[in-house]
């Protein structure tokens, strides 16, 4: 899936997104979320907890972002903590609700028809092999439209999730980091941990 492309003009508004979702505290892995500079020890994080998704569904979000940007040789999905973004950005949009919990009911359907399991619990191979008869034109399968729909709304959250991410910038040698990583540090309570031993309070 690494190699589906992306406009220049979704980066940008994946942007746009990320600097407006990054104010929430309750992201753990999401890599431009509160990732300032500490000084201080920084308290351990809790799991963190999906806002919309269910267990079961949020579990097969995070496979399909890994799948779409795979962990190879530089971090992907996983590592930028594109997973979380996706659950915040279904739970802040009631509009596009709906479109991802029918198509996560879809992909499990499907998946149990060829298959005979649920997607998160196929093999790699099958996995791929679902998810390329619905990413490539010339792989489409008569009655996959509505899988062919889910999939682009996964790839459009996860490419935006991923580029709008401290690894995903990184990924486009964006200049703006280098600001970023002077900014001042967090001052949000819940990202300070307790002062270290011997040092002044």
């Amino acid at each position: 899936m690494a190699e589906q492309g992306i406009e220049r003009r979704e980066v940008l508004r994946a942007m746009a997104l990320g600097a407006a979702a990054s104010g929430f505290p309750g992201f753990q892995r999401w890599t431009f979320a509160h990732d300032h500079a500490q000084t201080g020890t920084r308290a351990p994080a809790a799991p963190y907890q999906p806002q919309f998704f269910s267990a079961e569904e949020y579990a097969t979000v995070e496979r399909l972002a890994e799948l779409i940007v795979p962990s190879d040789e530089t971090p992907g999905a996983r590592e930028a903590g594109v997973s979380e973004f996706i659950d915040f950005m279904a739970a802040s949009d009631p509009k596009i609700q709906f479109r991802f919990r029918y198509g996560l009911a879809w992909l499990d359907a499907h998946a149990l028809r060829l298959f005979g399991s649920s997607f998160r619990a196929l093999a790699a191979g099958q996995q791929n092999e679902i998810l390329e008869r619905l990413a490539y034109r010339q792989k489409h399968r008569v009655g996959e439209h509505e899988g062919r729909a889910f999939f682009r709304l996964v790839r459009d959250y996860t490419v935006m999730g991923f580029y709008s991410s401290r690894v995903g910038l990184q990924a486009l040698e964006y200049p703006g980091l280098r600001l970023y990583a002077d900014s001042p540090e967090c001052t949000h309570p819940e990202h300070i941990g307790p002062p270290a031993p011997g040092s002044k309070a």
